[in-house]
C-alpha cells in the first residue's frame, strides 16, 4: 500500500505529514529548505518504500521543492491551493491555519482526489517559463523608463510629448533643445540617459522575443497563428498549462430530455414548451353557488400568467362596494357619544 506524504512549503521551511490509504497519520515532521534540512526530509520519507508526494502550489512557492524532488527521481503531484483550503474548513478541531493543518489537508487532497497533476520537469518549459518571466520584467522596466523621460520632456519641450514614445522618436525630439541654464541642462542630460536606457530595453526584447519564438516553434505549437498572441503570450501559456490533464468533453444533451417535474422549461434555449396544465374538478363552493367554476382571465402557461386578484375571482354581489369619494376641505363625522347611546337626535362633532 502506497502512503502519501503532504507537504506545506514555504521558503525555508517546509512541513510534511505521511499518511497511509486509510488516512493514518504515519510520520509528521518540520525541516528546512537548506542543503542540509533537505536531506533529512528525503531521508525521512525513503523509508517508506511506496510513496507519493503531494506538494501544494507546484506552480508558485512549492515549484523548488517540487523539481528537487523530480531530479532526485520521486513522484511528485499538484495539489491545487483551492482544494486543501476546502479540506481545511470542513476539518474538525480548533480552525487555525497552521502547518501541521495544512500538510494533513494536503495529503488527504492527494489521497481522496483522483486525476491529480504529476509535476514533470520539462526543460524547454522551464525554459520557456523563465524567459517569459523576463520578458514581462523588462516591459515593466521599459514602462517605468518612458514615464520619467516623460516627466523630463515636459519640462524640456512646451506640451511635452506624445504617449506612446521610442526611443528614436525621443531622440529626434531631443536632438535641437539646447537649454543654456543649469537646470535645464541637467534635464537634457538625464534624458538622455533615459534615452539609452530604453533602446537597450528594447535591444533586449527584441532579442528575448526571437528566442521565445523558436522556442515556440521547435514545440509544435500553432498559438502564435491565434490573432492577439505573441512569442511571449504563447510561450506563458505553454509554460503554465502544457501539463494540465486532459479535459472530459461535455456529455451530450438530448433535444427530448424533459424534466420530472411538470411546469418547468427546457435546459435548451428557446421559447418555453406548452406544458399540459390539468384542471381541477368543479366543486360549486360560496362563491359560485352552484352556477360552475368561475371563467379565468389568463389561459396561458403557469409560470408566464399573473396571480388572480381579489375582484377578478368575486362575483358583482361580493364585491367591495364602492367608497363615496372625498369631499374638499374638511370633512366633519358624526358619531355618537357613548354617554348619550340611545338618545335620538344628541351627537357630538369631532373634527377631523
Amino acid at each position: 500500500m502506497s502512503v502519501i506524504i503532504g507537504m506545506d512549503p514555504h521558503k525555508r521551511s517546509a512541513t510534511i505529514e505521511v499518511i497511509d490509504g486509510r488516512a493514518v497519520v504515519l510520520a509528521a515532521g518540520r525541516y528546512g529548505t537548506d542543503k542540509a534540512g533537505y536531506a533529512q526530509m528525503l531521508a525521512a520519507a525513503r523509508k517508506f518504500a511506496d510513496r507519493i508526494w503531494a506538494v501544494e502550489g507546484c506552480n508558485g512557492i512549492g515549484r523548488h521543492l517540487a523539481h528537487r524532488l523530480v531530479h532526485d527521481g520521486e513522484i511528485v503531484v499538484d495539489v491545487p491551493p483551492k482544494l486543501s483550503a476546502q479540506v481545511r474548513v470542513f476539518a474538525t478541531g480548533n480552525g487555525r491555519k497552521t502547518d501541521p493543518v495544512d500538510a494533513h489537508s494536503v495529503a488527504l487532497v492527494a489521497l481522496r482526489t483522483p486525476n491529480l497533476v504529476q509535476v514533470r520537469v520539462e526543460e524547454d518549459l522551464v525554459v520557456m517559463g523563465m524567459l517569459a518571466d523576463r520578458r514581462d520584467e523588462l516591459g515593466q522596466a521599459r514602462t517605468q523608463v518612458v514615464n520619467r523621460l516623460h516627466r523630463l520632456l515636459l519640462e524640456l519641450l512646451p506640451g511635452g510629448a506624445k504617449k506612446f514614445l521610442s526611443a528614436r522618436q525621443a531622440r529626434s525630439l531631443i536632438a535641437p533643445v539646447r537649454p543654456r541654464d543649469l537646470a535645464g541642462k541637467t534635464r537634457r542630460r538625464l534624458a538622455v540617459e533615459l534615452i539609452a536606457e530604453l533602446e537597450a530595453i528594447d535591444k533586449k526584447t527584441r532579442a528575448l522575443d526571437k528566442e521565445l519564438t523558436e522556442l515556440v516553434t521547435a514545440r509544435g505549437s500553432t498559438l502564435m497563428d491565434l490573432h492577439g498572441i505573441g512569442p511571449s503570450g504563447a510561450a506563458r501559456l505553454l509554460a503554465d498549462v502544457a501539463d494540465a490533464p486532459p479535459v472530459r468533453p461535455p456529455r451530450p444533451v438530448r433535444l427530448l430530455e424533459r424534466h420530472r417535474a411538470a411546469g418547468r422549461f427546457f435546459r435548451q434555449p428557446g421559447p418555453p414548451p406548452a406544458v399540459p396544465r390539468r384542471e381541477p374538478a368543479h366543486q360549486p363552493g360560496p362563491a359560485h353557488h352552484g352556477r360552475g367554476p368561475a371563467a379565468e382571465p389568463d389561459q396561458g402557461p403557469r409560470l408566464l400568467r399573473r396571480p388572480p386578484r381579489r375582484r377578478d375571482t368575486l362575483h358583482d354581489g361580493h364585491a367591495r362596494p364602492q367608497t363615496a369619494p372625498v369631499q374638499r376641505g374638511l370633512r366633519v363625522h358624526a358619531r355618537r357619544s357613548e354617554t348619550t347611546r340611545g338618545k335620538p337626535g344628541r351627537t357630538t362633532r369631532d373634527a377631523c
